[in-house]
């Protein structure tokens, strides 16, 4: 290349880059309101009309049922794009492309995002986040195990439409077209049929299948709501109370509706048979107006490439957070936020050392910020975590800094639930202070009821505490109904692990009792074992701790959870090192012993793909894995010598690092 080319061509890409900052050519707003955080590239009039929106939109689903306390616990940031141009980079990207969408919900353990653009289009970016923000509602207080889908997606169906004007005349259970053709043209699914499904069970499900759940269930609730001139609505508003107190659905629904499933299934075929449905619209006497207690400043550079970064980390995208992390960084070195923000995504790819580096000077830089102390505290909790996730103990002075740092988080934001949470966990892997981890946890629970991730930690200290009975009535409603079935088998893993202690306690109080009359020695009471201790005589008749016991049943149920091959498929346990993205298609390279399979699909969404752990199955992307993730493939075998790959993949399942294939 001739130099006065290299030189243009190096200008251009000086512009290039110049274009992608957040702010070479934008000025950067936030917004505070009472429940949400808002940043954008949009008007400042623009990015106070969609936070007005969001609050109107709380504000009317949480009068719907004024006897159920909807929690929001966790924070949630809106980033409002003042165009679809700039939209695009931070789009969601399956099989490397982005998915066109004018807005999206993004859910997250410590903060949620929501992203739209305010540049009108043929679709209203609202829809999605309106039934996505209603999942969180009904999930922080019911949890997904006590909500049905069939609840949880119709009622999400039934707000996904509505609309405000004038700020006070209020449009709700709208039609949707799809779902009413999809009732027209098919039979409908029996209810009893509709109330057994499961999240899993419906993500396996066939397209129109899924289609006609989600119209059903979006009839359902319009018809609870509205049907029968209102009349079912306060007995929804019963069925709530009682899925909160973890009453099995069917016996919830009795109770709540005074209605068997075959009477109500008629009233359901009449409603939908009359073609009666109708919007309903709501006045209210004042506006709702939110603006005059919202809060607005300008963001600086380095603030708006924190806040991208971070965002571009929680949809899965590591390498470009990273980025505009780093460039955040080198605008402003003193900006805690985006330190926070980059070391925990380090710490996400274990590369602790650099992650505490960051940490370090997010604490420093942000005394007042209490995700930077959680965050730091949760990096020294991974840490020390083995290849399978499981902690067998910390350092004295990394305990004492953990819990340090974390009612430091607890002190500048005390209803923040996942500092009590981590410190309970802390807690109940030292196996000290065990009332304190039962008050951590507890109030954990009660700032987010329905998170089942508390419920398994309260279960295992109750387990510590020999407390066995409270232990089994925390977890069984897990280990029936959960919908994730991870959270089923880890859950039944405690049911197994209690069940296995009470035997062992009982056959301790039987040596006692029978020592005490003279049949012979007197034994030691049982203790609950940590992993260096295991080899205790107290670990009774099975020689194994606690760790061990419920390792085994995890593994146990992960196998029973495991997509069974068919006929002429394979099955192999091996290592994902790459995903290959082509025009034909994609490939999966994985190692399975000394040897590196090829597996070829068309797209991510033919597979059946399920992680049964924490890590690694929720982001799955082209290119090499940058930690690569145990896996159990299922696949058919080519058929012709000459293929280039090893044959059509199936099934892509992600196990814990200790999990064994049991052929």
């Amino acid at each position: 290349m001739r130099p006065l080319m290299k030189r243009l061509a190096a200008s251009l890409c000086l512009l290039l880059l110049a274009a992608h900052s957040a702010s070479a050519k934008d000025a950067w707003m936030s917004v505070r309101s009472q429940n949400f955080f808002l940043v954008g590239n949009a008007s400042e009039k623009e990015i106070r009309q969609v936070a007005t929106r969001l609050e109107q939109f709380r504000d009317v689903f949480t009068r719907l049922f004024p006897n159920a306390n909807f929690k929001t616990p966790v924070p949630t940031t809106v980033v409002v794009f003042k165009s679809d141009s700039a939209y695009k980079p931070f789009k969601p990207v399956v099989s490397g492309k982005p998915i066109e969408v004018a807005g999206y919900f993004q859910p997250g353990e410590e903060v949620n995002y929501i992203t739209l653009t305010t540049e009108r289009g043929a679709e209203n970016p609202y829809s999605t986040i309106y039934h996505e923000y209603t999942h969180l509602l009904v999930n922080n207080t019911l949890g997904k195990t006590a909500a049905p889908p069939w609840f949880n997606e119709g009622l999400a169906e039934y707000y996904s439409t509505f609309e405000i004007s004038d700020d006070r005349k209020v449009f709700l259970g709208r039609l949707i077209d799809n779902h009413l053709l999809y009732l027209r043209q098919q039979k409908l699914i029996p209810l009893r049929q509709l109330f057994d499904v499961d999240y899993y069970s419906l993500e396996r499900n066939k397209h129109d299948t899924r289609s006609l759940f989600y119209a059903e269930s979006w009839a359902l609730v319009h018809y609870l709501i509205l049907g029968n001139d209102g009349k079912r609505l306060p007995q929804l508003g019963r069925f709530i109370d009682l899925l909160g107190k973890n009453t099995p659905t069917e016996k919830a629904f009795g109770d709540a509706f005074q209605s068997d499933i075959a009477s109500m299934e008629k009233e359901l075929k009449g409603y939908i048979g009359r073609n009666s449905f109708r919007g309903q619209v709501v006045t209210f006497e004042r506006k709702l107006e939110f603006d005059s207690g919202m809060q607005s400043a300008p963001l600086t550079e380095a603030e708006a490439e924190g806040y991208l970064g971070d965002l571009l980390a929680h949809i899965g995208r590591p390498g470009e957070a990273v980025a505009r992390l780093e460039r955040a960084l080198k605008l402003d070195p003193k900006l805690s936020m985006a330190y926070a923000s980059l070391g925990t995504l380090l710490t996400r790819q274990k590369r602790f050392d650099e992650a505490k580096t960051h940490l370090r000077e997010a604490v420093a830089g942000g005394e007042r910020s209490y995700l930077a102390h959680y965050y730091y505290a949760y990096t020294l909790s991974r840490e020390g975590m083995d290849e399978s996730g499981r902690a067998g103990g910390y350092d004295a002075a990394v305990a004492r800094e953990m819990r340090e740092h974390l009612l430091k988080a607890i002190e500048l934001k005390p209803d923040f639930p996942e500092s009590y949470h981590l410190l309970a966990f802390v807690h109940l892997v030292e196996n000290d202070n065990l009332d304190e981890a039962l008050k951590m946890i507890s109030r954990a629970r009660a700032l987010a009821p329905g998170n089942e991730h508390y419920a398994l930690v309260l279960a295992q200290v109750y387990m510590r505490q020999e407390n066995f009975d409270a232990a089994r009535k925390t977890v069984e409603p897990l280990a029936r109904d959960a919908s994730d079935p991870q959270m089923r088998a880890f859950a039944k893993t405690i049911l197994d692990a209690v069940q296995t202690m009470q035997e062992q306690a009982a056959r301790f109080k039987a040596m006692r009792e029978s020592a005490a009359s003279g049949g012979g020695e007197a034994a030691r009471p049982p203790r609950l074992t940590r992993r260096d201790d295991a080899g205790d005589a107290a670990s009774g008749q099975t020689g194994k701790s606690e760790d061990e016991l419920v390792a085994e049943a995890l593994s146990s149920a992960i196998g029973d959870a495991l997509r069974k091959p068919l006929s002429g498929e394979t099955r192999a346990r091996g290592t994902l090192t790459r995903v290959e993205c082509g025009a034909r298609g994609l490939v999966f390279v994985v190692k399975v012993g000394e040897r590196l399979l090829r597996l070829s699909a068309k797209t991510f969404e033919e597979l059946h793909i399920m992680a049964f752990t924490s890590e690694a199955g929720s982001v799955l992307s082209c290119g090499p894995r940058k930690i690569e993730s145990p896996v159990v493939v299922t696949y058919r075998t080519a058929s012709d010598a000459r293929a280039k790959t090893d044959g059509p993949l199936v099934a892509l399942e992600f196990v814990p690092a200790s999990f064994q294939l049991k052929q």
